[in-house]
């Protein structure tokens, strides 16, 4: 028996195969070798709830700390001038992502489909508005931000070996594509292999912070505050804006674990808990990383630095300076990790809405991992290693992201109002969906006159997707030879990738 690309057009008749229980813990039916006189010889292939909360956890820290602490120290400085008005954007963003992560928690328990925002929108705001959405992230924030991550992985593994300048460019660009080659393999091998990674990079890349963090508070000790001032504060509140673009991007990933929340064990106790510990602990981090790095370096040191802690690390410890960028190498390492994990599943979710690629929605016979979904989004992230300026595409990214989750947010009050029905495990107070959206407005809104430049390609890219949409899925009556050649281009990858979708293959 040969398996043939899926027919979404399905009998209305036919049962939909629910892959959740009531528990949350995801079931997948043995696949069918055709022998046991079924008509169709294929059974379920389905994603495996294997994720605790340890490992909830270790998802949501490992895929925030990465490269932003690393990288966005200089960029927060850079516009508010001052280190005491930087610190307190650090404070400020990290509060804005636990409101943010607390209104995911309401949504995630009440809509327990992988995917996350992308599920949210589509439930409350229908096709178009989670196409937009799903365009947003699959093609330009999650691949946007993985080259972000895997290139910043590079310059600090070649750091130790061009002390004195900056590593070749090209260099540090093709060990970013190793760097998501390798990690591609392993999301393609077994989740539980995905999890472990992440679970050991997240423990190293805290051992890294905590040591910086340790000995910043023995320098507060011996007195070097000399550089906690207001000075040259810039008071414009367009610079404002534009340094939450730096200081959220480091706390970008506390939404990803709803991305996987099929893949998590009982996500109603699970998800809830793992978001509150993982951003008090993120937080936490990131604003004394930020104390320490500022009791040794100026803020002049700060942004001629495009490598923080190891000029921090170089004024610290000395001889054994070079510790420091191994341990930011295995945390950025981390990062690319858990990007690629909880990415894969957006696009996974999409194509289950036929949203995207049907070959997108398959699922690996043998190591039941979403395979094809794995390696688009590796694909995408390699492309975006050709941009070299990581500042402007913090802030494609930046009005990108934060524009969507506001959207995604909103679907919370509305969802009150439209379905007061709808089971809520948790129900988080009106006002702080209120407050997070009022702060989306204005770290969306005044850098549209800041930065014309940077918004103006971000809001080009989100428009894109209106074509796409019209053609690929609002159009129905495609041509007979384009259907005919995405049924031979899917068949083919299926054949190739071994894998098969959640209903029944047909038989050729």
């Amino acid at each position: 028996m040969e398996t043939e690309s899926l027919n979404r057009k399905t009998s209305s008749s036919s049962p939909k195969n629910s892959i959740t229980n009531g528990d949350g813990e995801t079931k997948t039916k043995p696949i069918s070798n055709g022998s046991d006189g079924d008509d169709g010889g294929g059974g379920d292939v389905t994603l495996k709830a294997k994720m605790s909360l340890i490992n909830g956890c270790t998802v949501i820290v490992g895929s925030i700390i990465g490269s932003g602490i690393f990288v966005s120290p200089t960029g927060v400085l850079m516009y508010t001038g001052s280190v005491n008005l930087a610190l307190i954007v650090w404070i400020v963003s990290g509060l804005f992502s636990m409101v943010g992560a607390y209104c995911y928690a309401e949504l995630g328990t009440m809509i327990t489909k992988s995917g996350a925002d992308y599920a949210y929108i589509m439930e409350t705001f229908g096709p178009f508005m989670a196409f937009i959405r799903l365009w947003i992230e699959c093609m330009i924030v999650r691949p946007c931000s993985q080259a972000i991550v895997a290139l910043t992985f590079s310059v600090y593994v070649m750091k130790p070996f061009f002390p004195e300048c900056q590593p070749p460019e090209d260099s540090a660009r093709l060990l970013a594509v190793c760097c998501i080659l390798v990690l591609t393999f392993v999301n393609c091998w077994d989740v539980k292999w995905a999890t472990a990674v992440q679970d050991i990079f997240t423990y190293a890349k805290l051992l890294a912070l905590f040591i910086i963090i340790a000995s910043g508070l023995y320098q507060l000790y011996l007195g070097r505050t000399e550089y906690f001032t207001f000075e040259n504060t810039d008071t414009r509140v367009t610079s404002l804006a534009l340094s939450f673009y730096s200081g959220l991007f480091a706390y970008n990933g506390w939404n990803y674990l709803n991305f996987i929340i099929e893949e998590l064990k009982d996500p109603v106790k699970n998800l809830p808990r793992a978001i509150a510990i993982s951003c008090t602990l993120v937080t936490v981090v990131y604003v004394l990383a930020n104390v320490s790095f500022y009791t040794l370096l100026s803020p002049t040191e700060v942004l001629g630095s495009q490598a923080v802690a190891v000029t921090y690390a170089e004024r610290a410890f000395g001889v054994i300076a070079w510790t420091i960028p191994v341990f930011v190498a295995l945390s950025t390492f981390g990062a690319v990790n858990g990007i690629l994990l909880t990415s894969s599943r957006l696009f996974y979710a999409g194509a289950n809405e036929g949203q995207m690629p049907e070959i997108l929605t398959m699922i690996q016979i043998q190591r039941f991992t979403p395979t094809p979904a794995v390696l688009a989004m590796a694909v995408l992230s390699m492309l975006y290693l050709t941009v070299s300026d990581i500042f402007a595409l913090i802030n494609y990214v930046g009005f990108a992201t934060w524009l969507s989750i506001g959207v995604a947010v909103l679907c919370l009050p509305w969802l009150r109002w439209a379905q007061p029905n709808l089971p809520r495990p948790i129900r988080v107070p009106l006002i702080f969906p209120i407050v997070y959206l009022i702060a989306t407005v204005f770290v969306t809104v005044v850098p549209m006159y800041a930065s014309p430049v940077e918004t103006g390609y971000g809001i080009l890219m989100i428009l894109s997707s209106i074509p796409v949409y019209l053609i690929f899925i609002a159009w129905k009556s495609k041509p007979l030879w384009f259907q005919k050649s995405m049924v031979t281009v899917t068949r083919f990858l299926q054949k190739v990738l071994m894998v098969l979708g959640k209903t029944k293959p047909a038989q050729v």
